[in-house]
């Protein structure tokens, strides 16, 4: 089950300082599948296609962070992952669909194996489905970025392990 947005960390936060900027570190978790497709889901509140992704809650890792994340917008078992990115500055500044400030922290992670029956809907899910990268969903563009950052990642990847 989800965390909802008034008892998360950043919704607590957002009670006490208002709307004002703040730095919401995250996850974002980019699954393939053999085919070398990427898993994409619908999110239910504002009905894009985005990765699993999600903010870091008081008193957890970075890693169980990521794990909880994937099992409620997809239902799989995050066994093992790699830190591929992360994502700050300026660039990254944005408003939610409250009004609300955030400059976002992002580490970007891998996922290596990931056992368990993907769900097709979750409590903040609508769809999930793999996507090949000449077939993508229209996607916001931070998430064209992560894919050539993956893309980097894995022909820098190549070159190691030659």
């Amino acid at each position: 089950m989800s965390i909802s947005w008034e008892d998360s960390y950043l919704g607590k936060l957002r009670k006490e300082v208002g709307s004002r900027m703040l730095i919401a570190p995250a996850v974002r978790a980019v699954i393939q599948d053999a085919e070398g497709r990427i898993l994409f889901v619908k999110r239910k509140d504002n009905g894009e296609w985005v990765m699993p992704a999600g903010g870091l809650e008081l008193h957890e890792s970075i890693m169980d962070c990521l794990i909880r994340e994937v099992k409620e917008e997809t239902g799989l078992e995050l066994i093992s992952a790699k830190p591929i990115a992360m994502y700050t500055g300026p660039n990254y500044e944005y408003t939610n669909g409250y009004g609300d400030k955030n400059k976002m922290f992002a580490v970007v992670f891998l996922v290596e194996q990931w056992p368990g029956q993907l769900l097709e809907e979750t409590d903040e899910t609508s769809h999930a489905q793999f996507f090949a990268l000449d077939e993508l969903p229209p996607i916001p563009n931070l998430y064209l970025e992560t894919i050539e950052d993956l893309e980097k990642y894995q022909k820098y990847e190549q070159i190691i392990l030659k």
